[in-house]
């Protein structure tokens, strides 16, 4: 039996994986390969590992675990048991595994606007968090698209970067009018026509081009758009969920369901790959405190 199996081998996995392992736990490791961030082409606000390409910095993780006995494989959890005293946890090869606790790090997905030429663009000048890259643009022009939410909370912050932003509602997201009060003093103009298509120069932006004829060139596009759970594990285990989406933890990633732990994007509101592998850290000493507890380790107080 495992002593713990983790969903998704993203910073957070990886970083729990790497603490368990040290204290000398069976661990098995499941990622699918497909990380929220593979279409970006840098990670940023990673102390030591600033511009490193994300994959890039998946593989070091994973060479870093092989002294550690970690089994890693290339597969995903699609359904974990509750068993008596443990966890029947089926994987995508049609394999059982026996498991004492499951960690969660399964993150979740963005869902970009479907316009026309803008995927194209996805991770090269389209993003979502102007905190991983907002500094590559400053002082250019930024437009701020937001769909069914409303982009002027994400334009407002782009002002930290540059003076050059625009706002979009693709004729769907509502800007109140205290919102428009704001990006009006703040020098914001806010587009309401939908949007015809992306211009752009193989994956470099250029300009949004309105169905009414209008045209905005710009440099760069950050998005404000609803975000899903990148799987159903949590929900379907009985996880609490907050009014945001995401899994109701504590801080070291404790869930209200006895030994199943969430962290990363999953379960936080920062969503920075060095916050997600500081919480793997910290669920990963979680986990072997309890495991220690189990066979009585743990001193009375």
């Amino acid at each position: 039996m495992f002593d713990v199996v983790i969903a998704g081998g993203g910073p957070a996995g990886l970083s729990a994986a790497l603490i368990l392992g040290r204290c000398r736990r069976r661990v098995l490791l499941c990622d699918t390969g497909k990380p929220r961030n593979v279409r970006s082409q840098a990670l940023h606000g990673y102390l030591t590992r600033d511009g490193t390409p994300p994959l890039e910095l998946l593989r070091i993780g994973r060479d870093e675990l092989r002294p550690y006995g970690i089994d890693t494989r290339a597969v995903e959890v699609v359904e974990v048991e509750r068993l008596d005293d443990s966890f029947d946890v089926a994987l995508s090869t049609g394999e059982h595994v026996n498991a004492w606790s499951v960690l969660l790090a399964t993150g979740v997905c963005d869902v970009p606007p479907d316009i026309p030429g803008l995927a194209e663009c996805y991770g090269i000048t389209v993003h979502h968090c102007p905190y991983c890259d907002g500094w590559e643009y400053r002082d250019q022009t930024i437009a701020v698209i937001g769909e069914h939410t409303s982009p002027a909370g994400l334009a407002l912050s782009l002002k930290t970067w540059t003076d050059r932003v625009v706002a979009c509602t693709l004729g769907k997201a509502r800007v109140n009018s205290r919102q428009r009060e704001q990006l009006a003093a703040h020098a914001i103009p806010v587009y309401t026509a939908r949007v015809e298509r992306i211009e752009h120069d193989r994956g470099a932006v250029r300009a949004i081009v309105f169905r009414n004829g209008a045209r905005v060139d710009c440099d760069a596009i950050f998005f404000a758009a609803p975000q899903t759970q990148q799987c159903e594990l949590a929900r379907r285990l009985g996880c609490e969920f907050t009014s945001k989406g995401t899994v109701r933890t504590d801080h070291l990633g404790i869930t209200c369901v006895d030994r199943v732990y969430v962290v990363g994007d999953a379960s936080r509101d920062v969503q920075f790959a060095v916050v997600a592998a500081a919480e793997g850290a910290k669920a990963g000493v979680a986990i072997n405190r309890a495991l220690q507890a189990r066979s009585g380790l743990k001193a009375e107080a």
